[in-house]
């Protein structure tokens, strides 16, 4: 069997397993395992298996992502996201849409917190929804509004996704978030950009006035300073060299539960769940790890990802042309695929491609501006259908509306994603604008 065939029997396996409705990481280490044994046999896999699995989850990197998990769920079950709307919902009321843009806002500050996609539409959803229906915005803008909101919980740092391509490809995590800092930021606006638009070209989304708009109160003032006091203590001791990202992150959980304790809002019970939620999760992040390196392994046995790399640089294409091809196959992957599994399974053949070429910047800055790339590509992909994870989850909590007019009503924010993706593409420096102010 030619290399080829045999890449593509791997993946036709994985895609096989994942059609009976096996976990993805599952469907990845049983097409590694079969791919790994047909090319090294039952011995070698074993002998790899043992040593691949210690040095994988021996990485002391690793645990920063529990510390982040678990200080969103600190944030999630200690009444946070209820001060978050609140307030935001207070600043943007007298705007058109404003309901929906304070989600927005809201989904942003929580996601400075949390770093997980639909556990921030979840959280955010579970107390605007109710308000954005009482003040008569549509299902449509409603659900369509907190599933793009949601996705500012992985593209506003702390983001589990960029600390996995950081462990991934060996890039500095500090200077990863401080490079998703600023497109954050123009995701954000770039979403109430397009609900002040949407709501004044489609009519009847949104009341045209509301006069039952909350006044901005020292109460509502008082609910955000948590936040703001966790975000500033975490980045600022990140970036003035107090402490390490997974410090960071240890500090970060801390301070989220100290601040849950003061709202007298957890519960021993709620306390429980913060920790079985997190060890849930990072338990599935981890088992895609192992099925990702497996899965790797085998692929990278057949040779087939450098042959491709040398295929693809000998065509002599821009290299613009070639990052763009690449997030054109992480919108369809995302049809099938969840946003970590993608990372893990894909950045091992992208990113010594991308290294390979000149972006006419150094490579620290290249690697660092791809990461970017890659994790506007996956926000992309949590709104896209056919599947669309936030999309699904935010519906699911509005059992009254349609999934296709929550399809509808992600429309205006995959336009704002294509355009702003499209920015960062072409102009590098916006996202590297803060880079080099890091050490």
């Amino acid at each position: 069997m030619s290399a080829i065939s045999l890449s593509l029997t791997i993946f036709g396996i994985m895609l096989v397993v994942m059609a009976l409705r096996v976990p993805i990481a599952i469907a990845m280490f049983v097409a590694g395992t079969i791919g790994y044994i047909m090319q090294a046999g039952l011995d070698p896999y074993f002998s790899f298996l043992n040593s691949q699995a210690f040095a994988r989850f021996a990485s002391y990197d690793l645990s920063v992502i529990p510390l982040f998990i678990l200080m969103g769920h600190f944030a999630t079950q200690g009444g946070i996201s209820r001060a978050l709307f609140q307030f935001a919902a207070a600043v943007m009321g007298g705007f058109r849409g404003g309901l929906a843009m304070a989600a927005v806002l809201a989904c942003a500050a929580f996601g400075a917190i949390c770093g997980s996609s639909v556990a921030t539409a979840a959280t955010i959803t579970g107390v605007a929804l109710p308000e954005m229906k009482r003040h008569g915005y549509s299902g449509r803008l409603s659900t369509g509004t907190l599933a793009a909101g949601g996705t500012l919980g992985i593209l506003i740092p702390p983001s589990v996704p960029l600390v996995i391509y950081a462990i991934l490809t060996e890039q500095n995590i500090a200077k990863l978030f401080a490079a998703a800092m600023v497109p954050g930021i123009i995701a954000m606006v770039g979403y109430m950009i397009a609900i002040a638009i949407y709501v004044r070209v489609v009519p009847g989304q949104a009341p045209e006035v509301d006069d039952d708009r909350p006044a901005i109160t020292m109460a509502s003032l008082a609910g955000i300073v948590p936040i703001a006091l966790i975000f500033i203590l975490v980045f600022g001791g990140i970036y003035g060299g107090l402490f390490s990202p997974t410090e960071g992150a240890a500090v970060g959980a801390a301070s989220t539960f100290v601040a849950a304790l003061l709202k007298r809002e957890i519960t021993w019970k709620k306390f429980k769940v913060c920790f079985y939620a997190t060890a849930e999760s990072s338990a599935m992040i981890f088992l895609i790890f192992i099925g990702a390196d497996v899965m790797n392994s085998a692929l990278t046995l057949t040779q087939v990802p450098a042959q491709l790399a040398a295929v693809i640089n000998s065509w002599g294409l821009a290299p613009l042309v070639v990052v763009t091809a690449i997030m054109l196959f992480y919108v369809v992957l995302g049809a099938v695929m969840d946003e970590l599994s993608m990372i893990l399974l894909t950045i091992p053949i992208f990113f010594p491609m991308i290294m390979g070429m000149d972006f006419g910047m150094s490579k620290e800055y290249t690697a660092i501006w791809f990461g970017i790339m890659v994790l506007m590509t996956v926000g992309f992909g949590m709104l896209a259908p056919p599947v669309g994870l936030n999309v699904y989850v935010v519906n699911g909590m509005a059992k009254d509306v349609p999934m296709s007019e929550s399809y509808k009503g992600v429309m205006p924010f995959l336009i704002s994603d294509t355009i702003r993706t499209t920015v960062l593409l072409l102009f590098p420096g916006i996202s590297l604008f803060l880079v080099k102010y890091v050490s």
